[in-house]
């Protein structure tokens, strides 16, 4: 009979130690994926009754929670909503979240780790629990240049301080309504969401971090050039062939520059002159030379192939892999396969302007517990240092003259030095281009860099270049930069 005993005692046991390893999992290790998972129906409802936390810029509102005099208590409410939905994203009742909506949910919602005390004492004394307010970078007024001068196109303008990564403006166009995703009715999100996912426009894609990547064509010459200088094998002043046309090897197909002749009108083109002409069979060559290694290897230092939290997270560039020769040829003036986010162009800029060292790009400045007191300020970080700090110097030199006297000249700013190259991103032989900007601005002392990207043709299909349509909207965003 003692026998039997002990082994139900054993199993007893087992099984009560079994239940208690298992809680204690789920209550310790488990609970913020838990807390996240969106069938979680008691979290949904819970943060719907706590007044969610603010979203601010310069000190305002751009999201705020609002009293609703039904079981949720607060309808979240997006002041500008277009203007910021490629920042705030969107805080639905049975769709999700998106952008900092999504990214800072926990303290935007108050159950952060970091916020325990905050919730204890709201436990203890019985109040209404609230959340914290997260304080963005971005700059209102650089943001409002940004939108209007994209008004009417499609794509994306991502403006930072090279110094500390901090995102001054970021824009996707066009842009949605949030507000239509916060409604307390499950039938008017659901018509709302379907309604925006069905939209040939594609309001919902973040065309500055995610969505379908770009062609970055011309600009990716400024990773090329900076490879190669960086290399020590290459100067501005290296030659390179310069025919108006030339086959690609083992290929019957044909590259020619951009205006269909040799570039600058001589038989050989320095790499400065390349640069600052946009020459792409020049350019076609410097890749061949340089391999398609040591171009991966400087595009992955530069932040292609990894992750980007900003917080939300940006979609990956990529450098493509296991070239042919021809295949790398096109790389070097950005085809081929070569794909890019608006914000991964904006960094290899960004890079250059800072002398060499690429600042984590970051939207936020700092979370704001109810009572005023920080619960988190970011503070800048060097991400990596992908080329010298000579290189960088001679990059701008090289970039400042692509602006005062070659294919981007329409970014110039009267009285500022403005370095900066122009793309132009062949999509197949029926589809409009897709049109670029990246640079920097003022050359000496950088306080913002840039990218522009516009998609189908800024309207005008193969008829555009990226220094009739994306140039003036640079200009315009560093100008509101400068003159803040």
């Amino acid at each position: 009979m003692n026998k039997e005993l002990r082994r139900i005692s054993v199993a007893t046991l087992a099984m009560f130690l079994a239940l208690f390893v298992s809680i204690s999992v789920i209550q310790v290790f488990a609970v913020d994926e838990l807390r996240a998972d969106g069938r979680n129906v008691r979290t949904l409802y819970a943060s719907y009754s706590a007044e969610r936390g603010p979203i601010l810029v310069d000190g305002q509102e751009i999201a705020a929670s609002v009293p609703s005099d039904n079981e949720f208590r607060f309808l979240r409410q997006y002041l500008q909503p277009e203007l910021y939905s490629a920042v705030t994203g969107y805080f639905t009742l049975n769709q999700g979240s998106a952008g900092i909506e999504e990214a800072y949910n926990d303290f935007l919602s108050g159950t952060a780790n970091e916020q325990f005390l905050d919730q204890l004492s709201a436990l203890v004394t019985g109040q209404s629990p609230r959340g914290a307010a997260v304080e963005l970078t971005i700059d209102p007024v650089v943001q409002q240049a940004a939108f209007d001068a994209m008004a009417g196109q499609s794509g994306s303008v991502v403006a930072i301080d090279p110094s500390t990564g901090e995102i001054l403006a970021l824009v996707s166009t066009p842009g949605y309504d949030p507000n239509r995703l916060s409604a307390h009715s499950t039938a008017s999100v659901i018509d709302a969401y379907n309604s925006l996912i069905t939209d040939p426009a594609r309001p919902l894609n973040n065309r500055a971090i995610a969505g379908d990547l770009y062609f970055p064509g011309s600009v990716f010459k400024v990773l090329v050039a900076a490879a190669a200088i960086d290399s020590g094998e290459f100067t501005p002043e290296s030659e390179f062939p310069n025919p108006p046309q030339l086959q690609l090897p083992l290929s019957s197909n044909v590259i020619n520059n951009a205006e269909g002749g040799t570039c600058g009108g001589t038989e050989t083109a320095t790499l400065a002159t390349s640069l600052r002409l946009s020459c792409n069979i020049p350019f076609a060559q410097l890749a061949l030379e340089l391999g398609q290694d040591e171009l991966a290897d400087y595009a992955e230092a530069f932040g292609f192939g990894q992750e980007i939290e900003i917080p939300m997270s940006a979609t990956p560039s990529r450098y493509p892999s296991n070239l042919d020769d021809a295949q790398l040829m096109l790389t070097g003036f950005g085809q081929y396969d070569v794909r890019v986010t608006p914000l991964q162009i904006a960094m290899i800029s960004a890079a250059i302007a800072n002398g060499g060292d690429l600042m984590q790009p970051t939207l936020l400045d700092r979370i704001i517990a109810p009572d005023l007191s920080t619960v988190l300020e970011s503070e800048p970080e060097v991400r990596a240092e992908p080329i010298s700090a000579s290189t960088a110097r001679t990059l701008t030199r090289m970039l400042v003259d692509g602006v005062s006297n070659g294919v981007a000249s329409n970014a110039a700013i009267d009285g500022i030095e403005v370095a900066g190259k122009t793309g132009t991103a062949e999509n197949g032989p029926d589809r409009p281009y897709t049109l670029w900007f990246t640079g920097f601005a003022p050359a000496d002392d950088p306080q913002v860099a840039i990218a522009v990207v516009v998609e189908n043709g800024g309207g005008q299909g193969q008829n555009a270049f990226g220094n009739q349509v994306a140039a003036p909207i640079a200009r315009q965003v560093m100008e509101a930069v400068l003159n803040r």
